[in-house]
């Protein structure tokens, strides 16, 4: 069996949207119930605010994360 791998080249790609979708949806699922309580159709609610979240999030990812590399190889000792 063959091991598929996705291109280096997709990697920085691949990283923002697996962040963008993991972060936005954690966040968005606590503001929702904070704001809503667990309702009955909570995970309707839920799913509305993760997408709007995550049309935010992914877009922002590729112009903070760039930044924030850098901010942290200044701020870490090389070995």
């Amino acid at each position: 069996m063959v091991k598929q791998t996705i291109p280096k080249k997709f990697e920085f790609i691949l990283t923002t949207l697996l962040v963008s979708l993991l972060m936005s949806s954690i966040v968005s699922a606590i503001s929702t119930a904070f704001g809503t309580g667990l309702r009955p159709d909570f995970l309707n609610i839920w799913l509305k605010s993760w997408s709007v979240s995550w049309m935010v999030a992914f877009p922002t990812l590729f112009v903070v994360l760039p930044l924030v590399r850098r901010i942290v190889h200044h701020l870490v000792a090389p070995n």
